[in-house]
């Protein structure tokens, strides 16, 4: 089984050799990671073409010209997973948000016959970060009932990041027909996944705010998030 973790970095040069070193200690054979960097201010895609020789075979690249977005980085990432042979094709943050361990969960639960394992704060046992202000998980929890409400979606948590596909399941979504770019992006996969007959599974975990960096999340982004989700039902109504 070869498996594929895509991380999306915009100045990261803190976070990145941790979180590589935590996924290539993971009891999980064939573990490789892709780092899709848009061309980092701080060094970032310098530090992850080393990284590939601290850890030879197990890390690449992508380098993009720019801030081109979640969505796309994910896509692209996507796609080098299947040109390459992956079997399970992961997407997590750079920043320990997270946690690595938790992979092994995802992949017993896609080897017991689920498409895509989705990372939960919004099941039992799951949560988020306890120094976070009232009004952030507010907005955090209303953003997850708002889009599962108007999508009819089964899921908890819908617009966290922390995931892992099956190939097959990969291969039928119409990736190129995926559009949004930023915070709701998470949202349109999962939507188009379900309206695809998507068996999937919710593993709790908890959500720890970032140690290094600058948060990417701001409340333009989930206002323009929430007027895009509707934009979904219209988009995807042929699937």
């Amino acid at each position: 089984m070869k498996l594929l973790i895509v991380i999306p970095t915009y100045n990261e040069v803190e976070n990145l050799p941790s979180i590589a070193a935590a996924l290539c200690a993971l009891p999980v054979d064939g573990l490789h990671l892709l780092v899709v960097d848009d061309n980092s201010l701080d060094g970032t895609g310098v530090l992850a073409e080393n990284l590939k020789l601290t850890y030879p075979g197990r890390v690449d690249v992508l380098h993009r010209s720019g801030k081109l977005g979640l969505g796309t980085a994910y896509i692209a990432g996507f796609k080098y997973g299947l040109a390459h042979g992956f079997d399970l094709i992961g997407q997590m943050d750079a920043d320990f948000s997270h946690p690595p361990e938790k992979l092994i969960e995802f992949v017993n639960e896609l080897e017991s016959g689920a498409d895509l394992a989705i990372g939960s704060r919004y099941l039992p046992g799951g949560s988020l970060d306890k120094k976070w202000p009232v009004w952030r998980k507010f907005l955090s929890g209303f953003g997850n009932y708002y889009a599962r409400t108007i999508l009819r979606l089964p899921i908890r948590d819908v617009t966290g990041g922390f995931r892992l596909w099956k190939r097959a399941m990969l291969e039928r979504m119409p990736l190129d027909a995926i559009k949004s770019n930023g915070y709701v992006f998470q949202v349109e996969m999962f939507y188009v996944a379900n309206q695809l007959g998507c068996r999937y599974a919710e593993i709790p975990f908890y959500f720890a705010d970032r140690k290094f960096g600058k948060s990417k999340m701001s409340l333009k982004i989930q206002l323009e998030a929430a007027v895009n989700v509707w934009r979904l039902l219209h988009i995807h109504k042929n699937l």
